[in-house]
């Protein structure tokens, strides 16, 4: 009881830590690309706290199950080199005494890998879609940002102002750039505001200013002035959708409308949670290192271990989408294999870990040498 409770205390401090290692890399990734799409125009700036929230629900599921594999196997890997496994194989204790606590203390993650892979993902990636769906179909005045040229949605049309107000309806010292028919057009005016005809398209009525058309070094360079001039900034609002590939579909609706791509994206979603207790049972048989050298070799190992695990769920999950696996015979194999491999590894450290092990034999030896040396 004591053992189980030191460990539950130093499996929960590990994991701590690595969980905000990595949750701080990925949440600074997500911020410097979310960034720039902002800069480029692709997201409303204001839109960036609340993208990096969906995002981060996104990763959150890969992130805890590699926060419970790298935390087993770095607690296993401390008491190998502590010393402390040559005790507990010396008191007659078994390694399958490790699966009860890790277990416990998996459990958690594993229960929140489940929550977030079959319903805060899906949900987050919705969210998000709508986001930018939302403000990819706003008018193009309203995502005129002062002193920054922006580039129209139909991508004809350069927009810059000088100053807007805050209900986005009258800008001021505006300039308009726009191709049509292979022919440059450029409007400036002193002010402008934001009309809505009862059609619903929206105009922006220019005030006092000129329109070049053409080239000024062609005859056909024309030269226009005008107390009133509308342009068209956006048409009749459309119904946002948001995203709807399998990604975003919520669970329940994956399992009532059954096809290649849903079960595709059924298949990652499950093998997620299950994908994290195999690798927290793989951890306590890979944490073996030798208390005299170092423990690098065992964190790649397990690195290489963890990749190789989620692009074979990868592979898996294309089989079902392309149709050539289905459903029901495509999601248990990897993970049957997975579990073999785990097998293996724990026969394997049960057999070397016995009472007749090199390291136990030279403790023992070492320690009653020493008991001798301090009795005479």
């Amino acid at each position: 009881m004591i053992f189980q409770r030191a460990l539950r205390r130093d499996l929960l401090s590990t994991a701590g830590a690595v969980f905000t290692t990595l949750f701080t890399i990925t949440i600074t990734v997500m911020l410097i690309r979310i960034l720039g799409q902002a800069a480029g125009g692709k997201v409303a700036s204001s839109d960036v706290v609340a993208l990096m929230g969906f995002s981060a629900l996104n990763y959150l599921p890969i992130i805890l199950n590699l926060t419970g594999f790298v935390s087993v196997l770095l607690v296993v890997t401390r008491s190998y080199q502590d010393s402390e496994m040559v005790v507990w194989f010396a008191s007659g204790l078994s390694l399958s005494r490790w699966i009860a606590p890790v277990m416990w203390f998996g459990l958690p993650i594993v229960l929140m890998t489940a929550v977030l892979s079959l319903f805060l993902t899906p949900w987050s990636n919705q969210q998000s879609a709508i986001y930018k769906e939302r403000y990819a179909n706003r008018e193009d005045i309203a995502r005129v940002s002062p002193g920054k040229f922006q580039e129209s949605s139909s991508s004809n049309r350069v927009f810059f102002v000088e100053g807007i107000s805050g209900d986005t309806t009258r800008v001021k010292n505006v300039f308009v750039s726009s191709m049509q028919n292979g022919k440059t057009s450029v409007v400036v005016a002193r002010e402008g505001t934001v009309e809505i005809e009862p059609s619903g398209d929206k105009f922006l009525v220019m005030h006092q200013g000129r329109r070049y058309d053409g080239v000024p070094t062609q005859s056909d360079f024309q030269l226009m002035e005008f107390d009133r001039y509308g342009v068209l900034v956006g048409s009749e609002s459309k119904a946002v959708v948001g995203d709807t590939t399998s990604r975003a579909i919520p669970t329940r609706t994956l399992l009532k409308n059954r096809s290649n791509f849903n079960d595709g994206e059924l298949l990652f979603r499950v093998s997620l949670p299950v994908m994290g207790i195999l690798l927290m049972l793989l951890a306590i048989p890979l944490g073996f290192v030798n208390p005299r050298g170092g423990r690098s070799a065992n964190l790649l190992i397990a690195l290489f271990l963890f990749v190789f695990y989620s692009n074979m769920l990868s592979f898996t999950q294309a089989t079902v989408v392309q149709s050539r696996v289905p459903l029901m015979l495509a999601w248990w194999p990897v993970h049957l294999v997975a579990l073999i491999i785990v097998t293996a590894f724990f026969l394997w450290r049960l057999k070397v870990n016995s009472r007749y092990h090199p390291l136990v034999v030279w403790s023992l030896l070492k320690r009653a040498y020493f008991g001798r040396r301090v009795a005479a």
